[in-house]
Order: structure tokens, then sequence, then C-alpha cells
């Protein structure tokens, strides 16, 4: 779960532009990002990559934002946008928040001993369908992940997000019915079957057409002797 105390960001404040900026102070080893909500104006800032990593790293739902060691406020991760290739973060979308009033946010399912399930142990294909949920909650208590354990799951199983046990004061938002997880059967042995079925009948075809041209064959000799006779 989140602490009270959160976990402390300075920020250096800079001038809202287009991509091509953003890009410059990238390759400086800054991420742009913008906090908003509160009510006031959003304010555009930059941070170095190095320092939000480890802010990130020991973060629960709350951060305390400053600018350059001013006065600043509480605030949540609202969106963070990661480079497809690297993993890097490339902006981040920080929320004004107050400590005493309950918010919408997203977190992320972990599932739980997949390695211990009689189902996975017998070749069966577990799928997460459902990896994050909008809950409800005050600031202090979201929580950074959400466990699920699918030790006892079986082939054939189908989990909704409903069997997922909420934490004190977290209200679940999406709709409890959305599929988690299944437990499907092996892929392998359903995908082979037609695969022979498929080679046999195209051995059958070639037989056929090599009978029919032998046969084919054999009338035109045949017709080919009665005419020089």
């Amino acid at each position: 779960m989140a602490t009270t105390q959160g976990t402390a960001l300075s920020v250096e404040p800079r001038e809202p532009a287009g991509s091509r900026s953003a890009r410059r102070l990238r390759r400086t080893g800054k991420v742009p990002g913008v906090v908003y909500g509160g009510g006031d104006e959003p304010v555009a800032f930059a941070i170095d990559a190095r320092l939000l990593r480890q802010a990130l790293a020991h973060a629960g739902a709350v951060i305390e934002l400053s600018f350059e060691g001013s006065g600043g406020g509480p605030v949540v991760v609202k969106e963070l946008v990661r480079h497809p290739v690297t993993g890097e973060t490339v902006h981040l979308d920080l929320l004004r928040v107050r400590l005493d009033q309950a918010i919408h946010a997203t977190v992320v399912i972990e599932l739980t001993g997949a390695e211990e399930s009689p189902g996975v142990k017998e070749g069966g294909v577990l799928e997460q369908v459902t990896r994050e949920v909008t809950i409800e909650a005050l600031p202090t208590d979201i929580p950074d992940s959400l466990p699920y354990d699918v030790s006892a799951t079986v082939i054939g199983d189908t989990i909704t997000v409903a069997a997922v046990t909420m934490p004190a004061g977290v209200t679940l938002v999406d709709d409890p019915e959305t599929v988690l997880m299944t437990l499907t059967p092996p892929r392998l042995q359903i995908e082979e079957e037609p695969e022979i079925e498929e080679e046999t009948e195209l051995v059958g075809e070639g037989e056929g057409e090599g009978e029919e041209a032998a046969e084919g064959g054999e009338q035109a000799a045949g017709e080919g002797e009665g005419e020089s006779e």
C-alpha cells in the first residue's frame, strides 16, 4: 500500500513546446512532463531521467512535487508514456490531488502462483486478458498493485475481476464481470489434427490424379493401336 509520506520529486519548469523541443530535451537526459488539476493551470516541467527512475521505483501512489525547491504539493502519476523499444519513460503526466478526497486511479493486477496451478502443470495455456483496472480510493490508499492467486486454477477456468479482493478503502470502478484470465487446453494438440487430415487429403488427391493420368495413357495407347491396324 502507499504511505502517507509519499516520495519527494523536484522538477524544473519549462516552456510548453512541440515534439522537436521535447526530443532535444530527451537528448540531454531529461524527461518532459505536465502537472495539472486541482483548480490550477497546467504547468510544464522537465526532470532528470535518472532521478525520475529512482523516484518511481520507490514511490507509492502519492508523490510530493516541488519546483526547484519551492513549495509544491501532493500529486499522483496520471499517465506515464514509455518508449516501445527501450521501455524508457518519454513523457509524464501528473495530477494534483487532495489527500482527503477520493480519486480514480489505474492499478495493475499481478497474477501469482501460476507455477503451482494444476491446469498449467497439465500444459494448459494461461492468458491474462485484463492487466489493469480502474479503482476509486483516497490517494494514500491506492495500492501499488493488486495480487490475484491462480495456484488453484484448472483447465477450463475463466476468472473475472470480481474475484480480485479489494483492500480496505478501495472500490472497483470497472465492470466486475470483465474477464481477468482464462486457462485453456494445450493448443498444440488441437492444431495437429487438422494438419494431418489435410496432408492425407492432399496425398489422396495426388494418387487419384496419377491413376487418372495412367488410365488416360492406356486409353490413348489402345486407340493408337486400333488406328494402326
